[in-house]
């Protein structure tokens, strides 16, 4: 139950009443009051209830949570996931069993998710937020793939004097390879293409 009508001799009262029935503290409740009320005259006749109708916020974090243990669920993985929030940036670690499942080829499925979640959380908060999703660790160990493939193909961009064009990545694995090699003197990186398909070029200076 997410929502409830309630009534009271007080505003007061029927929002406490609503809180309880929905077990939720106030911070957690939109609350709309339909009617004042008004208080019985010498305490015997012509009184009126007041009435409120108290809503469940929507916590956007948790609603992609929620989603990505779902989705998870349904593909066969008991997942837990720990919640990390710095202002609009959240990141989400994942664990449990299976966690191949969930991060795919490349990480291509986990990055699927991480969009998804984003999406879920957006759709009802009212400032955007930035999801980053993770599991066992994969984000920092393929960020290490990734500086080690980067100075790999600046040496043969740089031995060949011929550009080299990756495969395309996301946004912020791109911006792995263009710091790995920002101080190079070798070799200059700019992206090509248009999302979801740019991509980096590694070319001899």
């Amino acid at each position: 139950m997410r929502e409830v009508e309630a009534t009271g001799q007080t505003v007061d009262e029927a929002i406490e009443s609503a809180l309880s029935q929905l077990n939720i503290t106030k911070e957690e409740a939109e609350i709309d009051v339909i009617d004042q009320g008004k208080k019985r005259f010498l305490g015997l006749f012509g009184g009126k209830p007041a009435i409120v109708h108290v809503k469940k916020a929507i916590d956007p974090v948790y609603e992609a949570k929620d989603f990505l243990l779902s989705v998870a669920h349904e593909m066969g993985v008991e997942a837990t996931i720990d919640v990390k929030r710095d202002g609009r940036d959240v990141e989400f670690n994942i664990s449990g069993e299976k966690m191949a499942l969930l991060i795919g080829k490349r990480g291509q499925t986990l990055n699927a998710l991480q969009h998804l979640a984003q999406l879920i959380a957006n759709r009802v908060s009212g400032q955007f937020i930035t999801i980053l999703l993770d599991a066992e660790n994969y984000r920092e160990r393929r960020k290490q793939t990734l500086s080690t493939l980067a100075d790999r193909l600046a040496e043969k961009a740089s031995r060949t004097n011929r550009p080299v064009s990756l495969e395309p990545m996301p946004s912020y694995e791109r911006k792995v390879i263009h710091s790995a090699l920002v101080n190079s003197k070798s070799v200059d990186t700019h992206s090509e293409g248009r999302e979801p398909n740019r991509y980096i070029v590694i070319a001899p200076k």
